[in-house]
């Protein structure tokens, strides 16, 4: 395969990858983007193996060698897709991304120790500059890769999902980027691999405090973050390797996941700069003790199938435990039966409801909640004064009057699904525990809100049969 036609493949590939974005960002479009993903991947990965072995002293040695790391790649991957549950995938999307940061850096000290003789020796500017990108290479990748592990074990409630608060952080975090800035400096003019080894420990140790130092109610925003710190990674690993597909696909997807984290920040009301700088300018967000919210209202579901048969309009908030339970497929089920009774079913989804950006609505779309019944943050604000019923499954954060009537509290500001407006609320819930960000939610006391205990997939069903 000539040169000329694995570029003609990046550039097929490329587009595909372009495409699968596009596709990715609308509901009824997101099967199509990853077919186009997929194809654009394939392409690219044969086009990549076939031009490597061409290059190699030994081609047969070297495509048996790919394939065989392939095969077991692709096997483990297989398996972990087929093994983990939607609950776990946020915390496997972490990890994934600090393979990306790892690769990063192992592929600048290869570019460093052994850099490719196809190049030739480099001198001057060119030097200059494969250095610079040796050292910015290896720095990204080694922040995200320690950064995408802490988020990792936050999200599978491994380590306190509570903010690191050491003294002076901020002050830390600035000396690193300072005393990283210095080492490229002397890295450059003397080739040393000394000033290299010790920024890779800066960073690996700043891309743990940067990541640790931000608590867990924001880290769905930080999930995505490191999404485009990978992205980033791999455009510099692409720049070392010569590759222009691996630039374009990771500057693609370093700029859709700061896209997408910027957009997230605005639906949490967060600074996009406090988040990707460790928590900076949120000193004053305290974890508050419980307070006396009052006595809170049970109910059971033969209750809340009567409310629900009474009603005419009724809107779904789903969070987290809806995933936990796995009672999407009920809920789904619930929905169809109240359709049918001439009830008006609404879906209201909240950005960061779960624990990754679209958790929720890959649930729903995977219990084929038909698209047109889930609406956004805004449109659902704007139904729910008019809806008799609200049912909260396994939500929390996103559902806490909080945000809105306590200055003082941990979440003031962020927006939230103003479920209090409606006629009569229902959350079904296992406990009156906080939820992930640790804020106590004074809405289970309100005079309209009714508490239904339980695992969320065997209530729903409950209430089903009732109907």
């Amino acid at each position: 395969m000539s040169l000329n036609l694995v570029q003609a493949a990046y550039i097929v590939a490329a587009v595909l990858f372009v495409l699968s974005l596009a596709g990715l960002s609308r509901h009824e479009t997101a099967r199509r983007g990853n077919v186009f993903g997929i194809i654009g991947m394939a392409i690219a990965l044969t086009a990549t193996i076939w031009l490597a072995a061409e290059r190699a002293e030994r081609p047969g040695l070297t495509l048996a060698l790919i394939i065989a790391a392939l095969a077991v790649g692709a096997s483990i991957g297989l398996w972990r897709a087929r093994v983990v549950q939607m609950t776990g995938m946020p915390q496997l999307i972490a990890m994934l991304h600090s393979f990306v940061g790892i690769a990063a850096v192992l592929i600048g000290y290869n570019a460093y120790l052994a850099p490719d003789p196809l190049t030739g020796v480099l001198t001057g500017s060119a030097e200059t500059i494969h250095l610079v990108e040796v050292f910015l290479g290896i720095f990204i990748g080694a922040v995200t890769f320690t950064g995408s592990v802490v988020a990792a074990l936050k999200l599978s409630a491994r380590i306190n999902s509570n903010p690191l608060m050491l003294p002076h952080r901020h002050l830390l975090n600035l000396m690193a980027l300072l005393a990283s800035a210095g080492l490229m400096v002397w890295f450059v003019m003397s080739h040393a691999l000394l000033p290299l080894l010790l920024m890779t420990l800066i960073a690996l140790a700043f891309g743990w405090h940067l990541v640790a130092s931000i608590g867990g109610g924001d880290m769905p925003i930080v999930v995505s973050m490191l999404n485009s710190y990978s992205g980033w990674a791999a455009a510099a690993a692409g720049f070392l390797l010569g590759n222009d597909l691996l630039i374009i696909t990771g500057a693609l997807v370093g700029s859709a996941g700061a896209i997408l984290s910027y957009l997230m920040c605005q639906g949490m009301n967060r600074s996009f700069i406090s988040v990707i700088a460790g928590g900076f300018g949120t000193e004053g967000a305290t974890f508050e003790a419980d307070q006396d919210y009052g006595e809170h209202r049970e109910s059971n579901a033969g209750e809340v199938a009567e409310l629900l048969r009474r009603a005419k309009s009724v809107v779904i908030t789903p969070g987290y435990g809806m995933a936990v339970a796995r009672a999407q497929a009920p809920v789904a089920d619930l929905t169809s039966r109240l359709r049918k009774q001439g009830i008006q079913v609404r879906f209201g989804i909240h950005p960061v409801a779960g624990r990754l950006p679209g958790h929720m609505n890959v649930l729903l779309a995977e219990a084929r909640v038909p698209y047109d019944l889930v609406l956004g943050l805004e449109e659902t604000n704007e139904q729910l004064p008019d809806a008799d019923v609200v049912l909260v499954i396994g939500a929390n954060d996103t559902v806490n009057p909080a945000a809105v009537d306590e200055p003082g509290s941990p979440i003031a500001g962020m927006p939230v699904l103003e479920v209090w407006k409606a006629r009569e609320v229902v959350v079904l819930k296992r406990s009156m525990a906080s939820g992930y960000a640790g804020v106590q939610n004074p809405l289970f006391f309100r005079d309209n809100t009714r508490m239904l205990f339980g695992d969320a997939k065997d209530v729903v069903e409950d209430v089903v049969r009732l109907l």
